[in-house]
């Protein structure tokens, strides 16, 4: 029953977006955007621009607003306030509201909506047949479309004949049918193992570049966002906490709750003073720790710039290792420092219960506020 109402809402959604002669890409704008779900507000004055072509990841904890700010923009839902544009073109405001198959929107579902007593080639023709378009131009849409996701081979089987990748994929091809300017990804590839998962990443990517289509990208996994993204929203209780390329993210969190949530990292509470950061409750020496402001703070340690101790003498750590887990390239300690728990990868095994060095290069270590 669900995969019919959501297929239902994909076709409804593509309905006329291919027809237009328009450029593929456009640009989105998302202005106050804000919306009330149950009595709890889910968006809050949400502010959001993506560029043509950029690829967009919006990730957060459940319940951050990322699935709705999807079908707001998609006009599955209606906001609260706010406004929403496509190319400069107003989709929502309080005086103007354009429908859902007016606004040229592809949609991605994570349980593919496909119709499942059509072959692919039905699921494909099927949204486009209801615009009326000219048998030639609907096949000629498809076969373009089976030809890039590479499923002309597969056109004449049904959905339970496919792989979950396969599947996926048709979604893809269908949406890639409807010559959308904007696509939706709404934990796309949640369903699949960790190899396909990784596989159909690079395929989506490569496909949606090539077709140089806009992209708005939700995913509870950072390392997915990190690897498709040309920048990244994180989004907390309905704001974003922080806008910005995966590598700035990485590398200079906006806060701490931005460096917690970014897999991996570690953070260690302390007071910074004149250049030095001493961890709280640790015996050990300062270490040296550029700080915006002095006072107390957060330090963000990265699994990976652990080094040996003799490497920065003066930036050293020592703890007791805790557990550990081989990583293939590296064990993953888990190291107790004082009262606090801290990840690091290093070369070598080493036991639960034995005391372990290590130093961090001083311009790694990043210094939060508060």
């Amino acid at each position: 029953m669900r995969t019919a109402i959501l297929s239902r809402q994909m076709d409804n959604a593509l309905a006329t977006a291919g027809a237009t002669t328009a450029p593929i890409s456009q640009a989105l704008a998302c202005s106050g955007l804000t919306k009330t779900l149950g009595g709890r507000r889910v968006l809050q004055d949400l502010d959001l621009a993506v560029a043509p072509a950029e690829i967009v990841s919006l990730i957060g904890a459940s319940g951050s607003g990322k699935t709705t700010l999807l079908r707001l923009i998609a006009g599955l839902e209606m906001p609260d306030s706010g406004s929403i544009m496509l190319d400069g073109q107003t989709v929502w405001s309080r005086d103007r509201q354009v429908p859902p198959e007016r606004r040229r929107i592809g949609m991605v579902f994570q349980d593919y909506a496909l119709w499942p007593h059509m072959t692919v080639d039905g699921n494909l023709a099927f949204g486009l047949q209801s615009q009326n378009l000219a048998a030639a131009d609907i096949k000629r849409r498809v076969d373009h479309a089976l030809e890039v996701t590479r499923l002309v081979a597969l056109r004449e089987r049904h959905p339970s004949a496919l792989s979950g990748g396969q599947q996926q994929r048709v979604a893809i091809a269908r949406c890639l049918a409807a010559r959308p300017a904007l696509m939706l990804f709404d934990e796309p590839l949640s369903n699949l193992d960790a190899a396909l998962r990784e596989d159909m990443r690079v395929e989506m990517m490569e496909l949606v570049r090539q077709e140089g289509i806009t992209v708005l990208y939700v995913t509870h996994d950072q390392a997915e966002a990190m690897a498709v993204s040309d920048r990244i929203a994180v989004m907390r209780a309905g704001v974003i906490a922080q806008f910005d390329t995966p590598q700035r993210i990485y590398d200079t969190p906006a806060d701490t709750f931005v460096a917690s949530f970014i897999g991996g990292f570690s953070l260690l509470p302390g007071e910074a003073t004149g250049g030095y950061f001493t961890v709280d409750k640790y015996s050990g020496s300062p270490l040296r720790a550029p700080a915006a402001t002095s006072g107390g703070g957060t330090l963000v340690l990265r699994p990976e710039d652990a080094r040996p101790a003799e490497r920065h003498p003066a930036n050293r750590l020592s703890g007791i290792v805790a557990s550990r887990a081989f990583q293939g390239r590296c064990w993953r300690l888990v190291v107790t420092i004082g009262q606090h728990r801290v990840r690091i990868d290093w070369a070598e095994d080493v036991a639960p219960g034995s005391v372990v060095e290590f130093s961090l290069p001083p311009e790694r270590c990043t210094v939060l506020p508060g």
